[in-house]
C-alpha cells in the first residue's frame, strides 16, 4: 500500500512539473511576442495598425462565434 501512495505522489509531482514547464514556455513565447511588437512599433510607427491586427489575431478563437450563436 505504501508503494502505491509513493507512485501516485511521484505521478502528481511529474504532472505538475510538466504543466509548469508548458506554462513557462508559453509565458516566454508571449513575452517575446510582446517585445517584438513594441520594438516593431517603435521602429516603424506607421505600421502600428498592421502589427496590432496580427497581434490580436493570436488571441482569436474561431469556436467562440458558434457558442455565442447557440445562446
Amino acid at each position: 500500500m505504501d508503494n502505491i501512495a509513493h507512485i501516485q505522489a511521484m505521478t502528481v509531482l511529474a504532472v505538475g512539473i510538466i504543466f509548469g514547464m508548458g506554462a513557462l514556455g508559453t509565458a516566454i513565447g508571449f513575452g517575446i511576442l510582446g517585445g517584438r511588437f513594441i520594438e516593431g512599433s517603435a521602429r516603424q510607427p506607421e505600421l502600428l495598425p498592421v502589427l496590432r491586427v496580427h497581434l490580436f489575431f493570436t488571441f482569436a478563437n474561431p469556436f467562440l462565434a458558434a457558442v455565442q450563436a447557440a445562446h
